[in-house]
């Protein structure tokens, strides 16, 4: 069987470098890391009395299917201390989110925020979005 292909978008405001460089080995240890995309320093979006955020992607190959990835990702946010509140546009330590399945967009930021499409195109340059 042929492993799912999947962009994560990787951000923080909490102790970027440390939380994301934690994420990162992690999803390595549990899947095939192909390529991370460069890593941003981006204003924070929707709640503005915070810090900047981090924000990047890595395109992984994994044997999950996306419910178990998408649960082994929030596991893994919980483990590096993020914290859910109502404010979802708050701080965290770490947002893990699957941005691209199988060369499908499966998050609406791909094509609303610029930073993530910028990581999205930089990993798979020949990927058709918002046509």
């Amino acid at each position: 069987m042929k492993p799912n292909r999947v962009v994560i978008g990787v951000g923080s405001n909490i102790r970027a470098e440390e939380n994301i460089g934690l994420a990162k080995a992690e999803i390595e240890s549990a899947h095939e890391l192909v390529k991370a995309s460069s890593f941003l320093k981006t204003e924070p979006v929707g709640f503005n009395d915070q810090d900047k955020f981090t924000n990047g992607a890595l395109l992984i190959h994994t044997e999950m299917d996306l419910g178990e990835l998408k649960s082994w990702l929030n596991n893994l946010e919980s483990k590096l201390g993020r914290v859910k509140t109502d404010n979802k546009n708050g701080p965290r330590t770490i947002d893990l989110d699957i941005l691209v399945w199988n060369g499908e967009v499966v998050d609406n930021d791909v094509t609303e925020r610029d930073f993530v499409k910028k990581s999205v195109k930089e990993l798979l340059p020949d990927l058709k979005i918002g046509i």
